[in-house]
């Protein structure tokens, strides 16, 4: 039997939130040594208990983040701090990018009218 299968089986398995394949702009904001850093990025999938973006940005397993990303609808967004879990180099239509694993240790969900006040 392949190997390859068991291992996406059994991390499937280890999975304990649906995952949604939603490809939306984010804005992470993280510490890069003394200084604040906000860097841009791209959903490719997310749950409740986690995310994977790409990013052209090198992160570090880890790494603390803060996270805002506006949801289709356009009046609704997520805020979220979380932590990154695994890092792969990639190689896309529009050059080398940075994948990223991460798990989102808490978020709100906000609508935009609520956020101005």
């Amino acid at each position: 039997m392949d190997t390859d299968v068991n291992n996406k089986a059994t991390a499937d398995e280890r999975r304990q939130a649906r995952r949604y394949d939603l490809s939306l702009p984010m804005v992470m904001n993280f510490a890069a040594g003394p200084e604040a850093v906000q860097r841009n990025g791209q959903t490719r999938d997310i749950s409740t208990r986690g995310l994977y973006f790409v990013t052209r940005d090198e992160l570090a397993p880890g790494t603390e983040f803060q996270l805002s990303l506006t949801l289709p609808a356009g009046d609704v967004f997520i805020r979220a701090r979380g932590r990154v879990i695994r890092v792969e180099r990639e190689n896309g239509t529009n050059g080398p990018s940075v994948g990223v694993a991460a798990t989102m240790e808490s978020y709100d969900i906000v609508r935009a009218d609520a956020a101005a006040v």
